[in-house]
């Protein structure tokens, strides 16, 4: 491991929060303009969602395999790499003459994607002392919900006043920034080991993990007794089981779950897939519930979500800084029983409900999130050895993934569900006001399950301690 002493790690935090911005700021700015591409390219609107679908598959796919990549690249090479390939992708798509070239585009992006958010979390983890980590890990959770937040409600302003390119054209210069910012302050702060790299578990991974985000994802958008959503999830599943049994097996796995061993980090993994399916619930249902039940506009419903944004993102640092001072348990306890009652009061919510509500419960749960996500992967991870470190970051970035797939298909369906069954006794299904009420009861349904999923996270939440790397940790000069 090369010296730390002499690489000063604010300037190499702020050159992988640039970075981290703009990724993460990407991931929502499309939103709004699907139904622009649809007009302007001619594309349906199964076509066009194949925008985000993309995006996620290749993210789920690539993440995985960012533990064996960041032992054989140094941490130089592996951000300025992503942020090239960013900003690569980013042009491409701004100047797309047609859909498959503007899906190239988002591709390309997707790869630079994958690659950067386990990479900035197995920095941070390098260059700071576990006393400090705390609130390191708040200010890149600061960038990860901050930026995600404004990306709706940007990206319709942009639509309205702008032409989509514009969405692209914006990203441009941040991305070119964050390039010029870490060739000047970014250091190599990891071992390039260059370990055998198992290509067979590199394409159970891709199967496995690619099949599972691709199989829910559509599962939640055509159902599940479709043969195309059967096969993919089947498939995702064999695969995935194939290579957690050769990672078992290998000296050299590409991703290493011997760090299942640590008990604190087992818990944490568990814990965040459960709670990030929580989260689902409210960024899927509750756009679908102010637009299709209380008739706002995309904007408006951006508007109402942004102040919830704004709130997790500023108390990402503040929670990380009370992490390093008081441990997990002060924190994630209070968190968890904020978000359960905050997902309670969502199954509250029906035609009548105001706005000054929906935005002071969003509020809540999103303050609540905070709490817990950054101290409990943080916990997490300082349990974890050094040598884990990258494996750690890329199992708990690959569950996030694969926790929104899961959410976004069983959130969807239990809408549809609960709709369905609605209209099967209304006296006129076909009108409008009976569907507008369908709609609500489905919502309502997917709200009580959010619910009862974020009981089961407090429960896990119960058996949090302050874990602790079991080799000596080093300074940061």
């Amino acid at each position: 491991m090369m010296e730390l002493k002499n690489s000063k790690p604010g300037p190499i935090l702020f050159a992988l929060i640039v970075g981290m911005f703009v990724a993460a700021l990407n991931e929502t700015l499309m939103g709004n303009a699907l139904p622009e591409l649809m007009n302007s390219f001619g594309v349906s609107a199964t076509t066009v969602q194949w925008l985000a679908t993309a995006y996620l598959l290749v993210v789920g796919v690539l993440v995985p395999v960012t533990a064996v990549l960041q032992q054989w690249f140094t941490t130089r090479q592996m951000f300025l790499s992503a942020m090239s390939l960013f900003f690569v992708g980013t042009v491409i798509s701004a100047m797309s003459p047609d859909f498959v070239v503007l899906l190239a585009g988002r591709i390309i992006q997707a790869i630079g994607t994958g690659m950067l958010l386990p990479l900035t979390m197995n920095v941070i983890m390098t260059i700071y002392p576990a006393e400090k980590r705390g609130g390191a890990m708040g200010m890149l959770g600061l960038v990860v919900m901050f930026a995600p937040a404004i990306g709706p409600t940007l990206s319709g302003l942009i639509v309205d006043g702008l032409s989509w390119r514009w969405l692209f054209y914006l990203v441009l210069p941040f991305a070119l920034l964050s390039i010029i910012v870490g060739v000047a302050v970014l250091r190599n702060v990891s071992d390039v080991t260059k370990p055998r790299i198992d290509l067979l578990s590199v394409g159970l991974s891709t199967i496995g993990f690619g099949g599972i985000v691709f199989g829910f994802s559509k599962a939640g958008e055509l159902g599940w007794s479709v043969p195309e959503v059967i096969w993919t999830v089947t498939a995702g599943g064999v695969a995935l089981a194939l290579f957690v049994w050769r990672q078992l097996l290998l000296k050299e796995p590409v991703m290493d779950l011997r760090a299942f061993r640590y008990p604190l980090f087992a818990l944490v993994a568990v814990l965040l897939f459960v709670l990030l399916m929580t989260f689902f619930s409210s960024a899927i249902m509750l756009p679908m519930f102010m637009q299709g039940v209380l008739m706002m506009t995309a904007f408006q419903s951006g508007l109402i979500l942004l102040p919830g944004g704004i709130a997790n993102g500023l108390m990402a640092p503040v929670s990380g800084k009370l992490f390093d001072k008081f441990g997990p348990r002060v924190l994630v306890i209070p968190g968890l029983v904020v978000a359960v009652a905050s997902l309670w009061l969502f199954t509250r919510f029906d035609e009548t409900t105001t706005t000054g509500f929906l935005v002071a419960v969003h509020i809540a749960l999103m303050i609540g999130i905070a709490l817990v996500m950054m101290p409990a992967q943080t916990a997490g991870l300082n349990q974890l050895p050094q040598h884990l470190h990258p494996h750690g970051t890329a199992i708990l970035n690959t569950l996030q993934q694969v926790s929104g797939a899961i959410g976004t298909a069983l959130y969807i369906s239990m809408m549809s569900g609960g709709q369905k069954r609605y209209l099967s006794g209304a006296g006129d299904p076909q009108s409008p006001a009976e569907i507008v009420k369908g709609l609500a009861a489905g919502i309502h349904n997917a709200f009580w399950m959010g619910f009862i999923i974020a009981l089961a996270a407090f429960a896990l939440g119960l058996f949090l301690r302050k874990g602790k790397s079991p080799e000596p940790e080093r300074t940061a000069g």
